[in-house]
């Protein structure tokens, strides 16, 4: 397993290679292309009815875009990939989705802010959009015999659906580590499903050996100018919803596809507007083959963002971002979780994770420029997330955003220590708290606080150190985030006489402090765990060192708190961990 690293916001310009990158290894997209199957009446399905378009009630603000240099040598190679998106074949099971304006998110920003809402296509993804192209332009003789792809999820959704539609059979060859979800989804469109490899590239393979065995029709999910071209169809649509001023577009990517057809056709129709590639610093193949001058193949990829999860990109994606994409964002795990609860928070919609990072991709953008008042838009290109993933996303989502602050909270072990800490605290909401006796002269606490701001856990510290109690920032610490938080505990010699209690307090502030002021002084807390998980009422494990003589003070105690709670110290899961 590839060690997770939490790398810096890379933001980089690569706008000089676009201009002196050769175009001499295209893949013959400079030949004429065959006009569309589709007649006029189909070359579009509109929008559901009801849905928001553009930036719908919000003012708009003339300004003139930079100018782009626009060479010589660029022109061929648009003029022909615009041709194939003019004349893709995509609207026989695509919609045109909407793009909407993003308020809350804009008003946080400083910018306008746009969601190209592919998510809401009818595989929840743009990726049938290229799909469908390759394979309606296919010989009849070739799609009799049927079609074969790898893919890690949405790619294989759009196959499945177009072979369903042309009436062909699909074998689709999937990794392993594929979520459940679009697995099912795959099945259930009719084709056949091989489960092979860790990544896109085993599948990858696998497939290749298949297609030449079985006689079978390979559609690339995205090495190919009718899949680019297919998925370009979404600038296409862009620039039509939206004429006025647009800053920059921001592109998730995994091999390339989406980001090639989009560059393509927004660079020969408005080279101003730039095209910002982003992807996960776990999974950044293209990034650095941009900056190798030639394409590298990762030795692992991260699983997280499954839909970009991609070891080495195309030849012909490769050379289209080399020349056409103007930036470079690179986003982790918990900016990924923070952008899918932004966008949550906009449209009450839920993204896949690599759906949601060119949303994660505009909030660095915008906080490492001066400019106000831009206008961004972000393709929203998945949600074929599965629903034991949430725990994670909500979970992160707030180190993401940097609303949670976690600390190492030293005090004394003595009696009354305890309730001081809740007191420096005071009413600021608690999102975790976890505690177990281990030393006769002093006390760990691990302590999760919500905050505004990174710059806030800072100031904490500072605060908790001022009033005597050494303390560790652990905000950053990827070790305490994902393992220590639940590892505090184990047995403890020290917790004679303890009382194990399963206690459910009302979610608001003083629930706490009224538990510890109705605690007679001379009872000990000999572990404390408390996890926020967004209740109205939270469950809390307590330790109570209660001598034997005060069995009915202790039970006039409980009756007094009026606390819902259960006795759990005959529980044998404490007996066998914690006592």
């Amino acid at each position: 397993m590839p060690c997770p690293i939490r790398a810096a916001p890379i933001v980089s310009s690569t706008s000089s290679t676009v201009d002196s990158a050769q175009g001499s290894d295209a893949l013959g997209f400079f030949l004429p292309t065959a006009p569309a199957r589709a007649g006029p009446a189909r070359m579009m399905r509109r929008r559901k009815p009801g849905r928001r378009s553009d930036e719908q009630g919000m003012a708009k603000t003339p300004r003139t875009p930079a100018p782009r240099k626009t060479t010589a040598a660029r022109k061929p190679a648009l003029a022909g990939y615009l041709q194939k998106i003019l004349t893709a074949r995509v609207y026989d099971v695509a919609i045109e989705s909407a793009l909407e304006a993003a308020p809350r998110l804009s008003a946080r920003l400083g910018h306008r802010v746009l969601f190209k809402r592919e998510d809401t296509q009818p595989v929840f993804s743009f990726k049938l959009r290229g799909a469908y192209n390759k394979m309606a332009h296919l010989p009849k003789e070739a799609l009799a015999r049927g079609v074969i792809c790898a893919s890690a999820g949405n790619h294989a959704q759009g196959v499945a659906l177009a072979a369903r539609e042309l009436g062909c059979k699909a074998l689709v060859v999937m990794p392993t580590t594929t979520p459940s979800l679009k697995v099912a989804a795959v099945r259930a469109l009719g084709a056949e499903v091989v489960l092979r490899g860790d990544s896109y590239s085993d599948a990858y393979a696998h497939a290749i050996e298949l297609e030449g065995k079985r006689g079978l029709t390979f559609v690339h999910p995205f090495d190919d100018p009718d899949v680019i071209a297919g998925q370009g169809t979404i600038a296409m649509e862009i620039l039509r919803q939206h004429p006025g001023p647009i800053d920059a577009i921001f592109v998730a990517i995994g091999g390339g596809g989406l980001v090639s057809g989009i560059a393509a056709y927004v660079k020969a129709v408005r080279p101003s507007i730039r095209i910002v590639g982003v992807q996960m610093n776990d999974s950044d193949a293209m990034l650095r083959s941009v900056k190798a001058g030639r394409r590298v193949e990762l030795a692992d990829v991260g699983l997280f963002s499954d839909g970009t999860a991609v070891k080495k990109v195309g030849a012909e994606t490769f050379r289209l971002a080399r020349q056409l994409v103007d930036d470079w964002v690179v986003v982790d795990s918990d900016a990924a979780c923070a952008a899918i609860k932004d966008v949550f928070e906009d449209t009450r919609s839920i993204l896949e994770p690599a759906g949601a990072l060119g949303v994660a991709a505009i909030k660095q953008y915008a906080h490492g420029r001066d400019a106000k008042g831009e206008t961004y838009v972000a393709i929203t290109c998945g949600a074929n997330m599965n629903f034991d993933r949430l725990r994670f996303v909500a979970e992160r989502a707030e180190f993401g955003e940097e609303r949670e602050a976690l600390f190492a909270v030293t005090i004394p072990e003595e009696r009354g220590s305890f309730r001081r800490l809740c007191e420096l605290i005071g009413p600021r909401a608690v999102t975790e708290f976890n505690y177990r006796i281990s030393d006769a002269a002093e006390a760990h606490v691990f302590v999760g606080l919500a905050t505004i701001d990174r710059a806030e856990s800072a100031r904490l510290a500072e605060d908790f150190a001022s009033h005597g109690f050494p303390v560790l920032d652990l905000t950053g610490d990827d070790l305490a985030k994902e393992h220590v938080r639940h590892m505090v505990g184990g047995r403890s010699a020290l917790a004679r006489d303890e009382r194990i209690y399963r206690f459910v307090f009302p979610e608001r502030p003083g629930a706490l402090m009224r538990f510890l002021s109705r605690m007679p002084a001379g009872w000990n807390i000999s572990l404390f765990h408390y996890r926020n998980q967004g209740a109205d009422y939270g469950r809390i494990l307590v330790g109570l060192q209660v001598p034997p003589k005060d069995e009915k003070a202790f039970a006039d105690f409980l009756e007094t708190l009026a606390y819902p709670c259960a006795d759990e110290t005959g529980n044998p899961a404490y007996r066998l961990f914690l006592q």
